[in-house]
């Protein structure tokens, strides 16, 4: 089964974190999270379907992902930390500058 049909079965896909959006404390980050819904999973399929699309280069920062997702970095960056503790992507120990001009990991497939 490939990477990006072990992201689309149902039943890998479970009812906590990671598999599901994270929330802190505060009623606000668990409605934020709750009003996720399938969205973040569609969300993390579309960052795998572009990290599978550039195999062999040279990955994708959270935040160049999200340029090219047309979507926030607040809606992918979280999705990028989901993927990690789910073994789907790997850090490739490169690093490059984000728009704040800090260093980024730079996220490739597992």
């Amino acid at each position: 089964m490939s990477r990006i049909a072990e992201a689309l079965d149902p039943q890998a896909y479970g009812a906590t974190y990671p598999e599901r959006p994270g929330f802190k404390r505060t009623d606000t980050s668990r409605a934020a999270a709750r009003s996720m819904g399938g969205s973040a999973r569609a969300t993390q399929f579309r960052i795998l379907r572009l990290l599978e699309d550039r195999r062999g280069r040279d990955g994708l920062t959270a935040d160049e992902a999200a340029v090219l997702l047309n979507e926030s970095v607040l809606a992918i960056r979280p999705r990028f930390s989901e993927l990690r503790l789910q073994e789907k992507i790997v850090d490739t120990k490169q690093r490059r500058a984000n728009s704040s001009g800090k260093k980024a990991i730079v996220w490739g497939l597992a």
